[in-house]
């Protein structure tokens, strides 16, 4: 895949941790993992992030993306509300709930004032976000549609962006050291390019969000007695 050089430093952009988002500030259960010892050292932080990867990402989170960035690049409102109510309602506990509104609504301001200096950003991109609820995949999705960055990259840029953040989580709080947490995000490219393709493929009907275990993870976060992270 072919990108012009402006729509790839855009996605780079979109993609970075330094986005400020506040994506730093979540973990997204992965704390909650740490303290119940289940990852505790390279290997089970690989196989953690692989594991959510293949078998939670794959099936519901990033088919998701994928029909928010196409539905912005479309310009179809309908889908747009569908697929953004669909994703709130599938954040089953309060703590990702939360997240996914705080990081889609600073987003949402970061756009605003970053289209301002994109004068041939389509300004119906917004007026589509500000019509549905807010969340994170459908404000990325917006951006990247307002950036003029192809779905396919888009999405590969929201999923290494989520890798990279579980990483950060891994090498700060484990913890491991910057090495083993670079060798751990080349490991994991090929699962990140397997669940794109994935996600482009995937029925409507054969969506599922059923990760009990993470679910319950991300509850006991709620109370865990000291906690780096908000999720």
């Amino acid at each position: 895949m072919m990108m012009a050089d402006a729509s790839l430093l855009r996605l780079l952009q979109l993609a970075s941790p330094s986005l400020p988002i506040g994506a730093y500030s979540y973990s997204q259960g992965m704390e909650s993992a740490i303290d119940a010892g289940l990852v505790h050292d390279a290997a089970s932080a690989r196989g953690w992030i692989h594991t959510a990867l293949i078998d939670v990402a794959a099936r519901f989170d990033a088919p998701l993306q994928w029909r928010l960035l196409c539905a912005f690049a479309e310009r179809d409102g309908a889908a747009v509300c569908d697929w953004s109510e669909r994703w709130l309602a599938s954040r089953d506990t309060a703590e990702l709930r939360a997240e996914t509104v705080q990081m889609g609504y600073s987003l949402r301001q970061l756009l605003g004032a970053l289209l301002e200096d994109v004068p041939e950003a389509d300004p119906r991109m917004l007026a589509l976000l500000d019509a549905t609820v807010l969340s994170l995949p459908a404000a990325f999705a917006c951006a990247a549609a307002a950036l003029d960055v192809a779905p396919p990259a888009a999405l590969l840029g929201a999923l290494f962006s989520w890798v990279e953040n579980q990483v950060l989580v891994c090498v700060k709080t484990v913890p491991l050291g910057q090495v083993a947490g670079q060798k751990m995000l080349l490991a994991l490219a090929p699962a990140v390019e397997e669940v794109a393709r994935h996600a482009q493929a995937l029925p409507d009907a054969a969506l599922s969000n059923w990760a009990p275990g993470m679910s319950l993870l991300s509850m006991r976060h709620e109370v865990q007695y000291s906690r780096l992270y908000r999720s």
